[in-house]
This record gives structure tokens, C-alpha cells and sequence, in this order.
């Protein structure tokens, strides 16, 4: 195994325009939970957390290639983003009302992490191997709540280099 012992894992699925209700269907056949997969308006349009997962091996076989073949006679899902915990932040129970996207330097991963964690909105971080460097899960009671939060973390985290929100249509 190329990464040992894994603990988390995120998979962004993009799905063909109209198809989403049915990746849901299909994902809901997989066994997972409705705290694993969120529906959303952003960059992708499902992001589904996997977690306790005993290696790449069981990530690959388990999840991946069922997720990433849905329907294979139609095409569903034009394109899945893969993002590999690396330093996973505290557990989050309670409904995110988005995931913040975000880069930085890769000298500056856990500096952000820490300070990402520190702010009570902040519900999770995790520093991820993939098109972004840390996906953080945040609370809030609206866009205008949201737009405040971004801010607040724009002024007490140095470091980040950019960031893409994706608001939280309903977890499934």
C-alpha cells in the first residue's frame, strides 16, 4: 500500500445535468449513510465523506470503483475528485451549511489547519491530497452569516491562497 492506514477520505462527484437525484439513488444502494453524503451548490455537485477506512486497498475496492462505475451503461458522473486526508481535523456531528475549499503553500498546510480549527464556526479542517489543500466543514445561519465567516477567516488565517465555498443544498 502506497499510503498505509488511511483514515478519511473525500469523493466530489459531478454528475450529467439532471442526473444527481439518481447518483442519490445509486449511492443509497452503496451503504452509505445520509451523514456521508451531502448535496451541493459549488464546484461539485456531491461530495461524499468516507470515513474508518483501513487503507488505500479498501478505499480503491470498497468505494471508488463502485462510485466511480454508477449505472456504466449510462453515464451519470462526468468526473469524480479524489481528496486523501493526510491530517484529519476534530469530527463534526452537527449539519454543515457548506465546505470551504481552500489552498495554500504546502510549508503553510498545518499552520492553516490549526488556525482554521481555532474559529467556533469552524466545525472540521482537513488537510487533503488532491486539487485543494484543506476542506473545512463551517456552520452557519445564512449567506449573509457565510459571507461574515468568510471574512473572519480571511483576517485571522495567514496563508491562504484561495478558497471556493459550496453551500450545503441537504445532506442526504
Amino acid at each position: 500500500m502506497i499510503l498505509g492506514i488511511i483514515m478519511k477520505a473525500y469523493m466530489g462527484l459531478s454528475c450529467k445535468v439532471g442526473a444527481f437525484n439518481r447518483v442519490l439513488d445509486e449511492l443509497i444502494k452503496l451503504n452509505l449513510s445520509k451523514k456521508e453524503v451531502f448535496l451541493l451548490f459549488g464546484p461539485v455537485d456531491i461530495l461524499v465523506q468516507l470515513r474508518d477506512l483501513n487503507g488505500l486497498d479498501e478505499f480503491i475496492n470498497k468505494w471508488f470503483n463502485p462510485i466511480r462505475n454508477i449505472t456504466p451503461q449510462e453515464s451519470l458522473i462526468e468526473r469524480t475528485q479524489t481528496l486523501i486526508v493526510i491530517s484529519e481535523g476534530k469530527a463534526f456531528t452537527e449539519e454543515p451549511y457548506a465546505f470551504l475549499f481552500l489552498n495554500t503553500q504546502p510549508r503553510n498546510l498545518e499552520q492553516v489547519q490549526e488556525k482554521l480549527q481555532e474559529i467556533p464556526k469552524v466545525l472540521s479542517a482537513d488537510t487533503v491530497l488532491g486539487p485543494y489543500d484543506v476542506i473545512a466543514a463551517v456552520r452557519a445561519n445564512d449567506k449573509e452569516d457565510l459571507k461574515q465567516l468568510i471574512s473572519q477567516i480571511q483576517e485571522k488565517v495567514p496563508h491562504i491562497q484561495g478558497t471556493v465555498t459550496a453551500i450545503v443544498a441537504s445532506l442526504y
